[in-house]
């Protein structure tokens, strides 16, 4: 029963008053599912709930999941109402990697709020790693149905000038099992966020946690990085398991967890909901290291993985967050997801047409998709 709860629900105290809020009516329940327990992003996404609930009596359940499909079905079908997701919202967008399956295609996802982030390769101190060429035949977990956390680490194997041809793969079912498989001796390292709760366990073990160096002058390995994906850049984290200020990690940045909605989430909820997550920053700015980035200067702005929804502008704009250069930005990244839409209804019309097999359309769809972006 206690795992039951565990992997299904996070509870929300109900603070004493109303029910609905006197600052921000927000509902008297709502979901949101997250990335497995175990991960930064389940404890942030649990101590924001907390918060709703203390501050409006809200009550929040959280539905962790392993991987990206498991993420985003729920929200695809209006189960949960908002996701706190990593890369697979890009990929959602693009329809790529499971999304380019034929019962997918590219998502209309927005935006609500995305925290900064940094992602490397932790290492076990007694593995004998110091470089992440030395990642060579070294035991490397693989994801099973999650391409946010993979294309990462085959980013990170990049510029160590490896592939996964070059190490021992462990399949793992979830990004949390990954990281247990780093505790537990069964893996030598794990692509992760330095603020994962279950790194800290690692840390203190007998193994030892460090981190394997992407110096941002290494011109060579950034090359090979940009390679795999575009939406990486150099980092320096200062905080996290195995990181303090005086022995920082060099890793790269991305935005996780990026809260999310589909297009068609009404304009006036997800107004009050950003509105809601800037309210409560005082209760849960301090429950994690990583929960301070969610100040709105920060989490509020471009770029993202998708546009940003509408009413989360409306709230950034008041605030004097939204500027001229988040609105450029955003009319070329919704430019960008009509092209591609268009070009996937148009693939899909001309596969018809062809006779395309299933085995063929993700070939097919890709080739159609790049004529269409040129």
């Amino acid at each position: 029963m206690q795992n039951f709860f565990k992997m299904t629900v996070a509870s929300i105290a109900l603070a004493a008053g109303p029910a609905l809020a006197q600052e921000a009516d927000l509902p008297r329940s709502m979901l949101w599912a997250t990335y497995d327990v175990g991960s930064s992003g389940y404890a942030e996404a649990s101590a924001i709930a907390d918060a709703f609930g203390k501050e409006y009596g809200t009550r929040v359940r959280i539905m962790p999941s392993g991987t990206s499909i498991g993420r985003l079905l729920p929200l695809k079908t209006g189960r949960v109402q908002y996701g706190w997701l990593a890369n697979e919202l890009f990929f959602a967008t693009e329809a790529l990697y499971d999304f380019a399956a034929r019962e997918w295609g590219p998502q209309d996802l927005r935006v609500v709020a995305g925290r900064p982030s940094t992602f490397g390769m932790a290492v076990a101190k007694d593995a004998g790693i110091e470089q992440l060429s030395d990642i060579a035949g070294k035991r490397v977990p693989r994801i099973k149905a999650n391409p946010s956390i993979n294309i990462k680490v085959e980013a990170l194997l990049a510029f160590g000038g490896l592939t996964w041809d070059d190490v021992e793969i462990v399949e793992v079912p979830s990004y949390g099992a990954a990281l247990k498989a780093l505790v537990d001796g069964q893996v030598d390292v794990a692509g992760s966020t330095p603020t994962a709760s279950t790194l800290y366990e690692m840390e203190s073990s007998s193994r030892g946690l460090d981190w394997a160096p992407m110096p941002a002058d290494n011109a060579e390995g950034w090359e090979a990085i940009k390679s795999v994906a575009s939406f990486f850049a150099p980092a320096t984290a200062t905080q996290g398991a195995g990181i303090t200020e005086d022995d920082p990690a060099q890793i790269f940045a991305v935005r996780y967890p990026m809260i999310t909605v589909y297009a068609n989430a009404d304009e006036e909820e997800v107004y009050t909901f950003t509105k809601a997550l800037d309210e409560t920053y005082d209760i849960y700015s301090n429950a994690t290291k990583a929960t301070p980035k969610w100040k709105l200067s920060e989490a509020g702005t471009t770029p993202a993985d998708a546009p940003f929804h509408p009413g989360a502008i409306r709230y950034l704009t008041e605030i004097g967050v939204w500027t001229d250069a988040d609105s450029a930005w955003n009319e070329a990244r919704l430019e960008r997801l009509e092209t591609v839409q268009g070009a996937w209804d148009e693939a899909v019309e001309a596969a018809l047409d062809a006779g395309i097999a299933d085995k063929e359309w993700p070939a097919f769809w890709a080739e159609h998709k790049a004529e269409a972006l040129k």
